[in-house]
């Protein structure tokens, strides 16, 4: 087996030419037939006994060899990006040159490979200190929706529909006199005052007495996600069989009690300003470091590769189909009711994939030039903690390079970003 390496012309790309010597290849194209003689069915033969020559005979002598390729092929090339220190950040672009029994195979693979980073300024950032200061607003703020949390809800006989109440409705809304999907419905809950159904609807409803029917005229927004109705005016039949309202507990140390593990309402207050405070804490940290690394990245000379902005965009698709399927959702679905196309979505996430690559680049870059390692106590506690999550020792994980690596590439993610902020110049 012999490989050239060269560069092309383009930045970050290199063309490696492998030639596998004929009996390697010949015996892949054995031991592909061996794993898939059991599929072939010729007359003369029972199914899967026919031998290896009739195959080829009957099908042609390069029924194996695509196969063959995907047998041999990906272990040498990886072992080979390896043995050459080649750090490859796309898929292979592959030419067969020649490919046939009995002869050396031979193949091109143009890659994509990490790029140099030319770093600019990362030691002694100046940036404004970001802090966060809790005030009696914000404790109110949570005892507000403490209230609303512990609110019973009655039932309201002597009055019409007010902002705010809770209206059980049905209603079949239409468009030029056509009813559309989606239109009806029959005891919904609507809360007034909520903007959970299109713009001008709730405030119609207000006024509304028990039993009473309506026609409500509204308006779909431009930007509405179906295309039949954005934009349209619409009519809703509406029917109101119940109004219902919140009453809030009285703010006082009974409801501390009920509501907390607290005696008294001044512990509460106490207990929701030492939470939001923490939460203050975590929120200033958190923007601290996001402006350092994003001071970071100014001034930084590199050549993103097309392939890493790629795989970036996979992997961005792949989070956002998680998040739908949480909503009972998949991203067909999403894009239709959004009305965009796959290339839409990809094209309005480059900019974001592009900063997320180049973000990850400048950080490793920076561990490299200051040498920054994971520290064996934490790596220690990471495995503790991983095997916990997972149910094993922590010497099986030790054992599997891939936690391993993971752990030792978090943690020295954790350490250089605590190294920007220690050599920061924060005002």
């Amino acid at each position: 087996m012999s490989i050239k390496i060269e560069k092309t012309k383009n930045a970050n790309e290199l063309k490696l030419s492998f030639v596998i010597e004929a009996k390697k290849f010949d015996e892949a194209i054995v031991k592909v037939y061996e794993k898939s003689a059991r599929y072939f069915n010729i007359p003369g033969f029972r199914k899967g006994k026919a031998p290896m020559a009739i195959v080829e005979k009957t099908y042609g002598p390069s029924i194996f060899y695509e196969d063959a390729f995907n047998e041999v092929v990906p272990e040498i090339y990886e072992k080979e990006l390896k043995e050459n220190n080649i750090e490859a950040v796309s898929n292979p672009d592959l030419d067969i040159e020649q490919m046939e029994k009995g002869q050396d195979l031979k193949f091109t693979a143009i890659v994509q490979i990490k790029p140099e980073v030319k770093l600019g300024k990362y030691k002694g950032i100046e940036i404004k200190k970001i802090e966060y200061n809790v005030s009696d607003d914000d404790v109110e703020h949570e005892l507000g929706h403490m209230l609303e949390r512990n609110a019973r809800v009655v039932t309201v006989e002597d009055r019409p529909v007010e902002n705010g109440d809770i209206t059980v409705i049905d209603f079949e809304g239409s468009v030029d006199g056509v009813k559309f999907e989606g239109g009806k419905g029959e005891g919904h809950e609507l809360e007034i005052g909520s903007n959970t159904f299109i713009p001008g609807f709730e405030e119609q409803i207000i006024g509304m007495k028990m039993e009473e029917e309506r026609d409500i005229k509204v308006k779909f927004p431009d930007d509405y996600f179906s295309e039949d109705l954005k934009g349209k005016d619409a009519v809703f039949k509406v029917k109101l069989h119940e109004i219902k309202k919140k009453e809030l507990p009285e703010l006082n140390d009974d409801f501390a009690k009920d509501a907390s593990e607290f005696d008294t309402l001044d512990e509460l207050k106490n207990s929701i300003k030492e939470k939001i405070e923490e939460q203050n804490k975590s929120r200033a940290k958190y923007e601290t470091e996001e402006e350092l690394i994003k001071k970071a990245c100014e001034d930084v000379e590199i050549d993103i590769p097309s392939g890493m902005i790629e795989t970036e965009l996979d992997n961005m698709t792949k989070e956002v189909e998680t998040r739908l399927s949480y909503q009972g959702m998949n991203l067909e679905m999403y894009l239709n009711m959004t009305g965009k196309t796959m290339a839409d979505f990809r094209k309005e996430g480059e900019e974001q994939a592009k900063i997320a690559v180049k973000t990850r680049l400048v950080l490793e870059a920076i561990i490299e030039a200051e040498k920054i390692e994971a520290e064996p106590s934490k790596v220690q506690e990471k495995v503790e903690e991983m095997a916990k999550a997972y149910g094993k020792k922590a010497e099986e994980i030790k054992e599997n390079e891939n936690f391993m690596e993971y752990i030792t590439k978090t943690l020295k993610q954790d350490a250089v970003i605590e190294f920007l902020v220690q050599n920061a110049k924060i005002k």
